[in-house]
């Protein structure tokens, strides 16, 4: 075994973690909604926002999602003992992935977003990985 001396799988930080990717993911969107309103297609009225930010959130999500989700499993997973890093980044997806799926079933939107569901976190399951695996 190559363990790091003194090295502990400290398995809580998942959590917050994956909380951290959630937060920075919506600020992303936040921020493609103000560069979409102000530059990309201003003047249009407030309910016309809020339909595209309905509509564009899964796919910002993914795009974001996927090198948020690497850093994440690559941040994370460094801190693990070499045979620990990918689960402990697969760990991070999971933690996101049920809370995301909690909000979207708390919000309605499962059966209309599902198929973009399942490829987002499997886009991004993939991605976590990725990120262990290189820590």
């Amino acid at each position: 075994m190559n363990e790091v001396p003194g090295k502990k799988d400290r398995w809580w930080i998942v959590i917050p973690a994956a909380l951290v990717v959630i937060v920075v993911n919506v600020i992303v969107h936040i921020l493609y909604m103000v560069v979409y309103s102000y530059f990309i297609d201003p003047g249009k009225g407030e309910a016309f926002y809020q339909e595209h930010a309905q509509a564009s959130a899964p796919y910002s999500s993914m795009i974001a999602g996927i090198p948020l989700m690497f850093l994440a499993g690559y941040l994370v997973g460094g801190r693990f003992s070499k045979r620990n890093s990918v689960k402990a980044a697969v760990l991070v997806w999971l933690v996101y992935f049920l809370i995301d799926l909690a909000v979207i079933i708390g919000v309605g939107a499962l059966t209309q977003i599902a198929v973009l569901f399942v490829i987002s976190s499997a886009i991004k399951l993939a991605a976590a990985y990725l990120g262990g695996l290189y820590a």
